[in-house]
């Protein structure tokens, strides 16, 4: 049903998170609406930029992510303390060595790239997400999400102060726990992982060599993401009862826990900062679109920690729902459910692919039966000796391959 009066907004963005702000970004940077046109709604947008020391939320970018962030004109306003290119990646079995046998490298060298990606902290580059949609002419409105009514022409956002928002499309990027997603009666599916990921800045005895280190254990993956002052950023993923003894240990404690876990590959590792942790799970939305609404990121899909490709996924979500608003022609024809059915036939078969194999990857590591500690060691090592299917594995975590937007091919 059409409502008579044209929508106040091209696109109305519901989510202030790195997604929801890219979003934006892109909608203004590639000309797709004006200034004045696109509306980012959030419950309350952050205050401040970055603190003294980095965020114990950091986020490994991919070069795909660094170049819409390029194209956001994001990128190179990121404070440079608080961006780190690392050059290799390790990933071993517990019951294998460093470049040894059960292990499996990735060097930027190989693929001839100057990097493997950027270790970036996350309060910095949310921060700066939003100032650049701000300053693109992105309209920031405080609110919390009441209802939605889509209709032929137009869609009708309701915030819980009576305000009402008219726009020819809805982005969802309100998270994990999406109200959007749930008043567009939209379900999800998936299952819950029972492990919390522990994250925390640590000093090692060992540099760590501009490499990210992963090791996996029974009990799931610990990971050490390197930054730019010598130390490192762990994500360590374990059953939950044994991440309520590790939190309740005191930090010499703790340190000794993950020197153990992490097989000692940097040495004795010191905590210096203070421990936080959050909930693992799998979820997908089961359908991505709906009539002149679309979800991104998070909201469409959550994946396990263990290759850092979460916001890698959403940023490609923005950056495909750009190229389909680009086919689309126009404005008033944004909400045109067959447009809209296009951007969720292409990135839910790309994210199903990334969820299947990160799952598959979970279930197959924490598994510690002979056969399993076997077929891993043997995969591990066959890959290794695979160029090609090595190259092909890393081109892919880089995003230089797969069915990527054109406008990211090349920057």
């Amino acid at each position: 049903m059409s409502r008579g009066r044209a929508p106040e907004f091209d696109v109305i963005i519901v989510g202030a998170g790195v997604i929801g702000a890219v979003m934006a970004s892109v909608l203004l940077a590639r000309r797709l609406s004006s200034p004045g046109r696109v509306a980012v709604v959030a419950d309350q947008f952050a205050a401040d930029s970055i603190g003294s020391d980095w965020d114990l939320r950091v986020f490994a970018l991919s070069r795909a992510s660094e170049r819409l962030l390029k194209v956001c004109g994001v990128w190179d306003l990121l404070p440079a303390g608080r961006v780190f290119p690392y050059e290799r990646m390790c990933v071993f079995d517990a019951s294998g060595t460093p470049n040894g046998p059960g292990s499996l490298g990735f060097d930027c060298a190989e693929l001839g790239e100057p990097n493997l990606g950027y270790i970036v902290d996350g309060k910095a580059l949310q921060w700066q997400c939003l100032q650049s949609a701000r300053a693109a002419g992105a309209v920031l409105i405080e609110g919390t999400v009441q209802g939605v009514d889509a209709g032929d022409s137009d869609v009708m956002l309701s915030l819980s102060d009576g305000r009402e928002l008219r726009g020819s499309l809805l982005a969802a990027a309100d998270g994990t726990d999406s109200k959007t997603r749930q008043l567009l009666g939209i379900e999800t599916a998936g299952h819950a992982y029972n492990q919390d990921a522990l994250v925390a800045h640590v000093q090692t005895a060992k540099g760590h060599a501009n490499t990210a280190w992963q090791r996996f254990l029974s009990s799931g993956p610990v990971a050490f993401l390197p930054l730019n002052d010598g130390r490192c950023s762990i994500v360590w993923s374990v059953a939950r009862p044994q991440a309520d003894l590790l939190r309740a240990m005191d930090p010499p404690a703790f340190g000794e826990a993950l020197t153990e876990a992490s097989g000692a590959v940097l040495g004795q590792c010191t905590l210096t900062t203070k421990l936080a942790s959050f909930p693992l799970k799998l979820q997908y939305a089961v359908d991505y679109a709906r009539p002149r609404a679309v979800l991104l990121g998070d909201a469409a899909h959550v994946v396990h920690p263990l290759a850092g490709q979460g916001l890698n996924l959403g940023l490609l979500d923005c950056a495909a729902l750009s190229e389909v608003l680009v086919e689309a022609g126009g404005a008033p024809n944004f909400g045109d459910f067959k447009h809209l059915r296009r951007y969720e036939r292409w990135r839910r078969s790309e994210n199903v692919i990334a969820t299947a194999a990160l799952d598959g990857l979970e279930r197959l590591f924490s598994n510690s039966d002979a056969r399993s500690v076997g077929l891993r060691t043997a995969g591990l090592g066959a890959v290794a000796r695979m160029p090609l299917v090595k190259r092909g594995f890393a081109r892919r975590a880089l995003g230089l391959a797969g069915d990527l937007p054109e406008f990211l091919k090349a920057v």
